[in-house]
């Protein structure tokens, strides 16, 4: 059953809170953020994707960022069932192409995420930017997604998914102030993503979770690379895998939250999802000294789909974290639920420990 205390007030922020960024849009979920702590507010990065208003079933229309004479615009694709029997519409995020030999790639995504800021003073009440605060360029055509913000001095340093039709990377920028944001480009090449940054150096170098996805042989797993400086990233090692042994990670695995620095090592919140797509969140505890090395991992979700707004909704069955803040003894993470709200669960570190049966 999870070990999670839900917020009375969940969801907390849902899709009608959020001003569609164009007259023809609709906002579809708001949800997947980063979260950090400005003077005296607590901020949170969110994801939110749109789509196109559509009232005709046999057509889907796609949204994505092109570039004409010079100037980015948002362009929309039509897609006429009929003239596609080749492709699968079973997903409500993508459009698949169905190859000649029955495999399956995904030709478009249905909805285009940019960012916004939500801020509070209590960590309960938010309110959300009116316009995007990061929106994507010609180089995201197919939306930005996922952020993740780890403090390194006075810098906030933000990774995030970004999406084209040459797949699935993961863009770094930088901000001070959570107004102005400088982009440093890609630091993991398609399929990459997931990448959560530590706090601090260790032994003289930056680490981060990440996670590729091999085609032909291995699985979507965690691992764990270093750097000299934030943007050159290499030394990678694999971390945490897939296992048949547990079936709610027989799926997939990525990171989760930023690691957080504990007395008993660093604790990494990640995701996982079975083979019918269920997300859940589970614990690690590494090394303070060494994150390449594991202490203990949870055995069963710390936090699973439990509540009808997790259940239900732009795809039900997900929870999926990109952040949190440790208050005391007191765990608070902000998720995504359905992928299309925010939500807000509070959990023990004693309740943690107990978990990874180091306690």
């Amino acid at each position: 059953m999870g070990i999670a205390y839900r917020c009375e007030k969940n969801p907390l922020i849902l899709p009608g809170d959020v001003i569609p960024s164009q007259d023809n849009f609709r906002v579809e979920g708001v949800f997947n953020c980063g979260v950090a702590k400005y003077k005296d507010e607590i901020i949170l990065l969110c994801r939110v994707a749109e789509s196109v208003q559509n009232d005709n079933l046999e057509q889907v229309l796609i949204p994505m960022i092109k570039e004409q004479s010079g100037i980015e615009i948002v362009e929309t694709i039509v897609i006429k069932k009929k003239e596609h029997p080749d492709y699968d519409y079973s997903d409500s995020r993508s459009v698949w192409k169905i190859n000649e030999n029955g495999t399956k790639n995904i030709q478009y995504l249905t909805s285009l995420s940019h960012f916004r800021i939500a801020r509070s003073k209590d960590g309960i009440h938010f309110t959300i930017s009116d316009r995007p605060d990061v929106f994507p360029n010609v180089e995201d055509s197919w939306g930005i997604e996922d952020p993740r913000i780890t403090q390194i001095g006075d810098d906030y340093y933000i990774t995030y998914t970004t999406v084209s039709e040459y797949g699935t990377a993961t863009g770094l920028m930088v901000t001070k102030d959570f107004y102005s944001f400088e982009r440093k480009g890609i630091i993991f090449a398609p399929e990459n993503k997931d990448v959560t940054i530590f706090p601090e150096k260790i032994n003289g170098f930056y680490y981060a979770f990440n996670r590729p996805v091999p085609k032909a042989i291995g699985n979507p797993d965690i691992w764990l690379a270093k750097s000299p400086d934030l943007l050159h990233w290499g030394g990678q090692k694999h971390f945490l895998g897939v296992t048949e042994e547990c079936e709610w990670i027989s799926g997939r695995i990525g990171g989760g939250a930023v690691p957080i620095k504990t007395e008993r090592g660093w604790l990494v919140i990640y995701h996982a999802a079975d083979k019918e797509n269920r997300y859940c969140l589970g614990a690690v505890l590494c090394d303070s000294n060494d994150p390449s090395i594991l202490i203990a991992n949870s055995k069963e979700p710390i936090m699973e789909p439990e509540a009808a707004y997790e259940k239900e909704g732009f795809f039900g069955n997900t929870v999926f974290t990109c952040g949190g803040l440790l208050e005391g003894d007191k765990l608070i993470i902000y998720y995504g639920a359905a992928d299309d709200k925010i939500c807000r669960a509070d959990i023990l570190l004693s309740d943690i420990y107990k978990e990874l049966g180091v306690l």
